[in-house]
């Protein structure tokens, strides 16, 4: 215990960054005090909003860049629930609200076809591309507010093509379906890497609180442009135009905001390139900012991770050749069809999955750069991006080591299949 100016100080607390206070005895009585600048962070509007709003323990209880990308998923959110607006009454419109010779029954049966084709869409595409998600969250991220874009700008221009109506719609239902998928997968994903304290539910408890603020704000500012927009096609064009430009320029900064420490393919790419070239390792915020969010069409080879051995080999040569340094890699790496190939072989460790994704990187380079389309051509190359390896790959993991990047787990996307060699062939 110590005595200042305000008495014999027994205690002192503070709550995350937001507060300090000391407890002194001043006779008879035990008073607190709060030590420092700034008012009482227990009290008032600020702070009642931050507990409603923000996850207990913000800004330390979550990822640096948090607050940035929830300020863009914000403005997006306000942009697409005023476009939203736009289309459902274009779509209310196109089924027959407000016309006496539209009956009920064909609205309600347009609507089951749009919702019916849209649980199929929601199905099929969590089936191709469910894996796909966590992976490559920052994509997909994209990928789906595009999409709703696409969807929403359907159903305003449905209205205007009555016989194709029907299709117009089921197919804007199928879309969203998708972006239903893809954008709950997605913030799923980036909600893992915002948690800091596993505190995964307070986070997406938090972030629907937000969400439900935005619609709300949306709702309101609708109210206003309903009577703006009925019966007015151009403005109603116009208006979505500026919100989906609005909707997508913040989707775009929301996704650069995010500043992830796994590696997936993209970013380990830009990172083992760099490290081969410089010798240096890049650190998060640099390789996330090049890490590329459109590479749809890359134009070079996919790698294609824990395939089955019979898309890889096809002769005992090929086995042969492929198993000769297998058994110490834990992996096996050809090139078929136009892909880069990798097996992995039973018992693989999470570095044997790095070394074999850096293999496949390395392979790939030499291809493009290369453009060999002959299979022994193949074999030369894989024998080079072998000897590539060996030469750097000790090196750059404990370079990663020594950094912020998280090498215990990795989002590469590896498919199921394992292998365990018996023996060689002769």
């Amino acid at each position: 215990m110590s005595a200042g100016s305000g008495g014999l100080q027994l205690a002192s607390e503070r709550y995350g960054s937001g507060g300090f206070w000391n407890y002194r005895l001043e006779g008879t009585e035990i008073r607190r005090q709060r030590e420092g600048p700034g008012g009482h962070t227990g009290t008032g509007l600020r702070n009642l909003f931050k507990s409603v709003f923000l996850p207990q323990g913000f800004p330390e209880s979550v990822s640096t860049d948090y607050l940035q990308y929830q300020l863009w998923d914000t403005a997006q959110a306000f942009c697409s629930s005023l476009s939203g607006t736009l289309a459902t009454q274009a779509s209310l419109r196109g089924v027959g609200v407000g016309n006496q010779e539209a009956t009920v029954a064909a609205a309600t049966a347009t609507w089951i076809l749009r919702d019916g084709t849209g649980m199929l869409g929601r199905i099929l595409f969590a089936w191709r591309k469910g894996t796909k998600l966590d992976s490559e969250a920052k994509k997909w991220r994209l990928f789906a507010d595009v999409l709703n874009d696409i969807a929403m700008f359907m159903e305003i221009l449905a209205q205007f093509f009555p016989t194709f109506f029907l299709l117009i719609i089921c197919t804007a239902g199928v879309f969203k379906s998708i972006v239903g998928v893809a954008g709950g997968a997605t913030r799923a994903a980036l909600t893992v890497h915002q948690a800091r304290r596993d505190n995964m539910a307070d986070i997406s408890a938090k972030d629907g609180s937000q969400e439900t603020l935005v619609n709300l704000a949306g709702l309101l500012v609708s109210l206003l442009l309903i009577p703006l927009i009925t019966d007015n096609a151009p403005l109603t064009l116009l208006l979505f135009t500026l919100f989906t430009v609005l909707h997508l320029v913040s989707n775009f900064k929301a996704v650069r905001a995010v500043i992830m420490e796994t590696f997936n393919e993209a970013r380990l790419e830009v990172v083992w390139q760099n490290f081969v070239q410089n010798q240096e390792i890049l650190t998060p915020r640099e390789a996330n900012e090049m890490e590329p969010v459109f590479s749809w069409f890359s134009g070079t080879a996919p790698i294609r991770l824990g395939v089955s051995l019979q898309q890889l080999i096809h002769s005992p040569e090929e086995f042969e050749r492929m198993t000769k340094l297998g058994q110490e890699r834990r992996y096996l790496i050809g090139v078929r069809n136009g892909s880069v190939c990798v097996c992995l072989l039973l018992g693989a460790s999470v570095r044997d999955e790095f070394k074999a994704m850096c293999h496949a990187l390395s392979l790939r380079r030499l291809l493009s750069e290369r453009h060999k389309d002959n299979i022994q051509g193949h074999w030369n190359l894989v024998d080079e991006s072998q000897k590539l390896v060996e030469k750097y790959f000790d090196p750059f993991m404990k370079s990663l080591a020594e950094t912020q990047w998280e090498t215990n787990r990795n989002l590469l996307d590896w498919d199921e299949w394992r292998i365990q060699i018996k023996c060689k062939s002769n």
